[in-house]
């Protein structure tokens, strides 16, 4: 049943779709693009998290997360790690940047872990965690690197967790504001990008639906796999804090910092592309309800001031409403929308309801069953993770979706990538040998570059995830998503991939 479970995690969690278009790029368009052809300013980096890379867990005043305790917790990663000491960049950051500006990167994505800011979620600052901060944005600038910086990429201080609950109490909403506020404060005469949430809809659904992500939250099959929670409730309950939390932060940055700082704020997103499973009237509706309860679930409000219809009507009581303050404050709450974009799966009409009568879940909500695969044919080459397909023309299918539905907002594309299997058996020298990857992201880049010139989609930057391999949650060190190899049984050594010299490559033909 827990291998069930995993799949459902990974297979149904993520969802959506629009009217099916398919752009198919041809091999010798792949193989020429280069940053030339991008337009000019567009920028170019590498993203990464606090818990994923930092490690120094218990150093200079750090406070615990719900991350390391779950990551604690018998049985909740596959690999029975945790990220105590990740990749250890809370030290190495020096050698990580000069990494980057050898590969000819323009930016780097990072979060900041709230509670280095504040141990116990509020309260006390630690001027610690000020000072690591201070040094790594100042250590960026130095080397001609951006920083793009993450304000909660889900490592809540587990403080707050067991205070009130976190995210599902509203008083994270006066909390997050504050920390929000310290770090425009501290940070923001250097930072001009901010990133208030990473993957909402990740979060709230993992931690709070399936309980496969801290703080392991679900009322699944009777609490067989989590000792509290409600997944009928408390995903739609953790979403609309978070949005009303986005708000006010944004509300704040504009009016206090914003005309001093000239920066920009936004929020990102994970985003499956969803193709239908057939030409039928059932499986289209399906595929757009599915999108409706991943990408529209948070971007409705912030665009139109509310959630989309097929979330009210299936949803009903359970789901929050706005008041109208409310829905004035989220709408437009946003100078640019981040995406978070793997993979592309098919999406249909959950005829049996079968998902519905064993979880009663958000996933169930939605009526669309999603799938890798159709006719028994993979819908495109797999990566190491189960979810993840090479489908490259579905980015350009997302970002068309997303000018048509929403305005042509600003977007960026936070994360982008495939991971290979952290396999014993392979030696370094094979593993550098990353021709997947390569073939990855120039596929992937391609299928961007069309939706920005031949479509006259609005978008302005690609962020790899990752600069290196790192911990990777529930999946642990079992996954290598990086350009760099880290070797984890000698001292975390950075080895170049040979993806390494093709980014390079792009950036200097």
């Amino acid at each position: 049943m827990m291998m069930m479970m995993m799949m459902m995690r990974n297979v149904i969690i993520w969802v959506l779709v629009v009217v099916g278009f398919e752009f198919q790029m041809s091999t010798s368009q792949v193989s020429e693009i280069s940053r030339k052809s991008f337009p000019e300013g567009f920028v170019f980096g590498t993203a990464s998290s606090a818990y994923q890379y930092e490690g120094a867990a218990k150093e200079d005043g750090r406070g615990p997360t719900v991350w390391d305790k779950f990551s604690h917790s018998f049985g909740k990663v596959i690999d029975f790690s945790n990220a105590d000491f990740a990749v250890d960049q809370y030290h190495r950051y020096n050698e990580d940047i000069q990494l980057m500006k050898d590969m000819g990167m323009d930016a780097y994505r990072f979060s900041i872990a709230w509670s280095r800011i504040f141990p116990n979620g509020s309260g006390g600052i630690n001027q610690a965690g000020i000072d690591h901060y201070n040094n790594l944005i100042n250590a960026l600038l130095a080397k001609g690197i951006v920083p793009y910086v993450t304000l909660y990429h889900w490592d809540l201080p587990q403080a707050l967790e067991e205070k009130y609950k976190g995210w599902l109490n509203p008083q994270i909403i006066k909390d997050f504001a504050i920390y929000a506020e310290t770090c425009f404060q501290k940070f923001g005469d250097r930072v001009k990008h901010w990133i208030t949430f990473n993957e909402p809809h990740t979060f709230a659904v993992q931690g709070y639906d399936v309980g496969l992500f801290a703080p392991g939250r679900c009322s699944i099959i009777l609490h067989i796999f989590c000792r509290a929670g409600n997944s009928a409730t408390e995903p739609y309950i953790v979403g609309h804090n978070v949005l009303l939390a986005h708000a006010t932060v944004a509300d704040i940055y504009r009016k206090r910092y914003k005309s001093k700082q000239h920066g920009a704020l936004g929020i990102s997103f994970d985003v499956i592309w969803f193709e239908p499973m057939s030409n039928s009237t059932e499986d289209i509706e399906a595929t757009q309800r599915a999108q409706d309860f991943q990408l529209g679930w948070f971007m409705d409000p912030l665009i139109f001031g509310d959630y989309p219809s097929s979330m009210k009507n299936r949803v009903g009581s359970r789901l929050p409403t706005f008041s109208k303050a409310e829905a004035y404050l989220v709408r437009g709450s946003l100078d640019f929308v981040g995406i978070n974009h793997y993979t592309t799966f098919y999406a249909k009409s959950n005829t049996t309801d079968l998902i519905g009568i064993l979880l009663n879940d958000s996933i169930a909500d939605s009526g669309a069953v999603t799938l890798p695969y159709r006719s028994g044919h993979l819908i495109g080459e797999r990566a190491s993770s189960i979810w993840l397909y090479f489908v490259p023309e579905g980015i350009r299918s997302l970002m068309n979706y997303i000018k048509h539905k929403y305005g042509n907002p600003l977007v960026i594309i936070t994360e982008n990538g495939m991971d290979d299997p952290n396999d014993p058996l392979i030696s370094i020298k094979d593993a550098l040998q990353d021709k997947k990857r390569i073939k990855y992201h120039s596929s992937y880049l391609s299928n961007l570059l069309a939706s920005i010139k031949e479509d006259g989609c609005n978008v302005r930057g690609y962020f790899a995830w990752s600069l290196m391999d790192n911990w990777e949650w529930a999946a642990g060190y079992t996954s290598r998503f990086g350009l760099y190899f880290v070797d984890y049984k000698d001292n975390l050594k950075r080895y170049p991939k040979q993806s390494v010299q093709w980014f390079k490559n792009f950036f200097t033909s």
